[in-house]
């Protein structure tokens, strides 16, 4: 199928095609997603295999939607992922695609009396994780008989972290499935049998990684490589940028290492509360911080496209892990570097000898921070999609009552029972000022920094 063949296919919610790609920002699918598109319309099961960051989601929601019955009020669609926050990824990629279904997810974490609010009214596409999904069906009197698509996102991760006994389950009791995909950034897991997936299409593309991805090698003359790392912070300069460790104990440490230097940062590990890991996602990605120091939870999932670079201030054990945290950068086409940061005594591991990775001379930095004076700021809405509230609605009480222009407002992301705004720094409290505890459509909502 050629490329004007399927994007004339496209229509949902009879929006054209193009409409639709520049509400991401793209002006024609990538092979692999018009790949994707031809074939999980023609009803066959797919294994879709693509490194991070190339479009995997919108690949297969595409062509499902499609699929959707507009006079249906119950679930027909099933998405099954490893983490909240794919969850919460995929349900704003769904809700900007604008198709006029009802789209929730469930996960782990969250209030339960939530879940039943949003389940309330049955969504036509679920996403959820499998240890919540699973605990919903148990719990709650729907009918699963409409789900005839099952996707499985992410599905070796899943079973990595021990979800196959919940997925077992979920897909045992929904009898009238018609077609599995299953998306992976790897292919090192077979299908297990209990998915059922029959004569898959295998879709790969793994082998077309980023060629616009750079490796640069650090060298650290000290075994404790903080030093070393404020050195290659203000040599990169205060760029968006993700600084990986392996334990959250040492993340801790290089944590207050970089506090003390005055190096604005957020953190974003398995040990934090669910709020505080949805706070420092939402500040990274509306520019309020540009470094986010993280474990390998941020390496798949997070859809996060402006990172310049990613470096590795401890490096995982399996080129696996590697693989997934170089895809936060150099995504969709755009360059990114993948900082490797050494000790000079330290043996490297086969999968990065094998690079062809240059070695890069910062020992003439002082350490000296870069200039990390806050552009911008995060404000805290609380009301959201539940209360009929939308951007629109946020940005005018902003622009309109607050009194600022348009470039001093950033991204608004939009949640069920909140919202966030990027603002620019010196209008911050004053916007707080001019209209904290005003009305958002019949809602009184209290507006703060975070």
């Amino acid at each position: 199928m050629s490329k004007n063949e399927t994007n004339q296919l496209l229509n949902i919610n009879q929006n054209s095609a193009k409409s639709l790609l520049n509400k991401f920002e793209i002006t024609a699918l990538n092979p692999m997603q018009e790949k994707a598109y031809s074939t999980i319309s023609s009803g066959k099961n797919v294994v879709l295999l693509s490194p991070t960051g190339t479009g995997k989601t919108l690949a297969f929601l595409l062509p499902l939607i499609e699929q959707l019955d507009q006079n249906c009020d119950e679930i027909q669609l099933l998405i099954l992922v490893p983490s909240r926050e794919l969850a919460q990824q995929i349900e704003q990629v769904t809700r900007k695609m604008g198709s006029g279904f009802k789209v929730n997810s469930v996960y782990g974490g969250r209030a339960g009396t939530l879940d039943k609010i949003d389940l309330k009214t049955r969504p036509a596409i679920l996403v959820g994780t499998p240890g919540r999904v699973a605990d919903r069906l148990r719990r709650d009197n729907f009918s699963v008989e409409n789900i005839k698509t099952l996707v499985l996102d992410e599905f070796d991760k899943s079973l990595e972290i021990g979800f196959e006994k919940e997925m077992t389950e979920i897909i045992a009791g929904l009898p009238n499935i018609q077609q599995r995909i299953l998306t992976s950034a790897t292919n090192e897991v077979e299908i297990p049998a209990f998915v059922g997936a029959q004569n898959p299409v295998i879709i790969d593309y793994l082998k077309q990684g980023s060629t616009q991805l750079t490796y640069k090698i650090i060298l650290s003359p000290d075994k404790d490589k903080l030093e070393t790392l404020h050195k290659a912070i203000s040599f990169i300069g205060y760029e968006p940028g993700i600084i990986f460790c392996n334990f959250k104990e040492s993340l801790a440490r290089v944590s207050e290492s970089l506090s003390i230097q005055g190096i604005d940062h957020e953190c974003f590990h398995g040990g934090m509360e669910q709020l505080d890991r949805e706070r420092a996602l939402v500040k990274f990605r509306n520019g309020s911080i540009q470094l986010l120091l993280a474990t390998d939870l941020a390496a798949r999932g997070l859809d996060i496209p402006e990172i310049k670079f990613i470096l590795h201030y401890q490096l995982p054990p399996h080129l696996k892990e590697f693989t997934h945290r170089n895809g936060r950068t150099a995504r969709m086409n755009r360059e990114g570097v993948s900082y490797i940061l050494q000790w000079k005594g330290e043996q490297l591991p086969n999968f990065i000898q094998e690079l062809e990775a240059k070695e890069v001379n910062i020992m003439n930095q002082d350490g000296t921070p870069p200039s990390t004076s806050k552009k911008w700021e995060t404000l805290y809405i609380t009301g959201g999609r539940r209360d009929k509230i939308s951007k629109g609605d946020i940005a005018g009480l902003f622009l309109k009552q607050g009194q600022i222009h348009k470039d001093e407002l950033g991204v608004i992301e939009l949640q069920q029972t909140c919202a966030y705004a990027g603002v620019q720094s010196e209008v911050a409290e004053m916007v707080i000022e001019k209209t904290n505890n005003s009305k958002l459509k019949k809602k009184k909502v209290r507006i703060s920094l975070i």
